[in-house]
């Protein structure tokens, strides 16, 4: 680990959450996070976490509370601490580059997670491809429409706007859909990736489209605010949702039948595979540019296989 991190330890516990056993540590990486209400970016930093204890290494996270500058912010500061790698999950993917750049100019290396960064410097980036993760989940509608839906339906979508990586979930499931005979298409609404904001977002969306079938939720925090809508509007019986994320809620709304499938990534795996990465260059490895991490559809036919991990 680098001198300057362990002489600017101290003074930067209070902000950055560093320990006094990231002294001791082979390697400490920072984890520049998102924000800490979704139980996905929970999940992901768990993973880190765990896999830098087996490895010996030590993980400090920022939580940026859904603001990019926070972000730039946290990097150029563990730039000054030295810290031996950083793990960016972006909210502002263009945004975020200058900083990035300032980091591998640094001799720090980046490796950037879920949302996909433009062509840079950093020496990995870990996730799925959530554009053909948008699109297989629009295959599965198409085909759920026509067993179950007489062929016909009105698709909403609840999004998230200021999240990259959601826009190109949305794109994925649009493209694949739009245009195909018997598919309306209802707006979006942006629920910002926040949990009640995408509640008032689905609720309004529900309202003005009274003859809505359908709803694709583009993450976490909107998929639990079209649930909460679907259910404190009674359209239980009439809407079907679809969306990213497992959660308890999105488990019982399987098991009520109303949300009808749900694209569950690997969010623990993603962090523990970006801090096997950073480790492995620290020590002198190297990596592909592209890890991937696989998805599942999760519908009724398999939800039993993931009940453990939410209870």
């Amino acid at each position: 680990m680098r001198k300057a991190l362990r002489t600017t330890l101290l003074a930067a516990t209070a902000v950055f959450g560093l320990s006094a056993n990231a002294a001791l540590a082979d390697e400490t990486f920072a984890v520049v996070q998102i924000n800490q209400q979704a139980l996905f970016f929970n999940q992901m930093n768990e993973g880190a976490l765990a896999a830098a204890a087996e490895l010996g290494d030590e993980v400090v996270i920022f939580n940026a509370n859904n603001d990019p500058a926070a972000q730039n912010s946290a990097i150029e500061t563990y730039i000054q601490q030295g810290v031996d790698g950083i793990v960016v999950i972006a909210i502002d993917v263009n945004g975020i580059m200058p900083a990035v750049e300032q980091a591998v100019d640094a001799g720090i290396p980046v490796v950037a997670v879920d949302a996909v960064l433009p062509e840079g410097p950093h020496a990995a980036q870990v996730g799925v491809d959530n554009a053909t993760a948008g699109a297989m989940m629009g295959e599965f509608f198409l085909d759920y429409m026509a067993a179950e839906m007489g062929g016909e339906a009105k698709v909403g979508i609840v999004g998230a706007l200021n999240s990259a990586i959601q826009n190109i979930r949305q794109a994925g499931f649009v493209d694949t859909i739009e245009g195909v005979d018997g598919v309306s298409m209802a707006t979006v609404v942006d629920g910002q990736n926040v949990q009640d904001l995408a509640l008032s977002a689905a609720e309004n969306l529900i309202t003005a489209n009274p003859d809505l079938d359908a709803i694709y939720a583009t993450g976490e925090p909107a998929l639990l605010g079209a649930i909460a809508a679907v259910e404190s509007q009674g359209k239980q019986d009439s809407i079907r949702v679809f969306g990213w994320d497992l959660t308890a809620q999105a488990i019982a709304g399987i098991d009520a039948g109303y949300v009808t499938a749900v694209i569950q990534q690997d969010p623990g795996q993603m962090g523990a595979t970006a801090v096997e990465v950073l480790d492995t260059l620290a020590g002198g490895g190297s990596t592909d540019p592209i890890v991937s991490v696989p998805v599942t559809i999760v519908t009724t036919d398999n939800v039993d296989d993931f009940r453990s991990i939410f209870e």
